[in-house]
């Protein structure tokens, strides 16, 4: 299961998209009639056409790369189980309905369906979304299978390898600064996900201290990825970046922005910036023309001299590896893994 994308870069395939993305009640959490004036009203006209160009911009000859890559991810993964995969999107195509159609196409009398959200960390509006949308379609078109999720994978050790040796290459080169840019959230996400109501952004360093609010907290998951990928990889602590891309609006998001560090780290001595998305795991509008394309022309019109990108794990062989061994777990009963 991945976030999804417009069936074309056409102003109303795209804008479509948007509609069904931004009105989602776990992205922009308002009321229904105060969201549907905001995203109807003001965003999605004012930002469908220039989403367009954007896509544009990134879009492949088989179409959107989040997709194409979630495709390609399907065919490197189904040779190595038994099991038939079939992807689904959270918003566009293909759906959630097509992919359980698919599948009991495929295996007549299939009773239990195990789904893996692409998404490392727990966030309400990713992850969560995701979930609830699954069980949504599940339930009320009465499939006649069993429905389990694969819980956020921000820790667990195979996909921390694999993502440490996606990055290490890209390490042998001189650097200044290594930039762990994770997709931004309102601030008040953290809050209202904190089933303590008193730790997420009320005590110090909320972060690094031991909470139940852990579980659903994305800054915390966010921050232990770096901290395990900077460990694994011995980057030095004064080389290591932590920020936020993909701001919407104009409330206060997780804090720092990725936009403004590109504009400030040349003006701090960081001339060689090498950049990672670690919450996506398939390259996407967010990595390849937000970070690859506008963020490097930020950084490099500020002063910066070089600007790496590492690409997501896309279809990278110990990726598919670990996603093998969370199915076959499951199969053989091992099932900490999942919800």
């Amino acid at each position: 299961m991945n976030l999804g994308s417009p069936d074309s870069t056409e102003v109303k395939d795209v804008r479509r998209y948007l509609m069904q993305f931004l009105m989602d009640e776990r992205v922009i959490d308002y009321p229904y009639i105060l969201r549907l004036l905001l995203v109807g009203g003001i965003i999605v006209p004012f930002r469908a056409p220039k989403s367009a160009e954007a896509y544009k911009s990134v879009w492949t000859k088989d179409g959107s790369p989040l997709v194409v890559l979630t495709k390609q991810l399907q065919q490197a993964l189904q040779p190595n189980v038994e099991e038939p995969v079939e992807i689904a999107m959270r918003y566009g195509n293909p759906t959630m309905e097509y992919a359980f159609d698919k599948l009991m196409e495929r295996a007549p009398g299939v009773e239990e369906v195990i789904a893996i959200p692409l998404y490392p960390h727990y966030a309400m509006s990713s992850y969560e979304t995701a979930v609830e949308h699954a069980k949504s379609v599940h339930r009320k078109k009465k499939y006649p299978f069993s429905l389990s999720f694969i819980k956020p994978f921000y820790d667990e050790p195979h996909y921390i390898h694999a993502l440490t040796e996606s990055i290490r290459p890209y390490l042998q080169q001189q650097y200044d600064q290594v930039l762990f840019s994770y997709h931004g959230l309102p601030q008040r996400h953290m809050t209202k996900a904190d089933p303590t109501n008193q730790h997420c952004m009320k005590v110090a360093n909320c972060c690094e201290v031991p909470s139940p609010a852990h579980a659903t907290c994305y800054r915390h998951q966010c921050w232990t990825t770096t901290q395990l990928i900077a460990k694994n990889l011995d980057i030095p602590k004064d080389k290591i970046g932590f920020s936020f891309q993909s701001r919407l609006g104009r409330e206060e998001w997780l804090k720092p922005y990725t936009a403004l560090r590109l504009e400030e780290l040349p003006k701090e001595g960081v001339k060689k910036l090498v950049i990672l998305c670690p919450a996506f795991v398939s390259d996407c509008l967010e990595t390849l023309e937000e970070i690859a394309m506008a963020g490097k022309e930020s950084f490099l019109h500020a002063g910066g001299e070089s600007f790496t990108v590492i690409p997501c794990l896309n279809i990278q062989p110990l990726w598919v590896q670990s996603l093998v061994t969370y199915v076959k777990d499951f199969a053989e009963g091992k099932k900490e893994m999942v919800l």
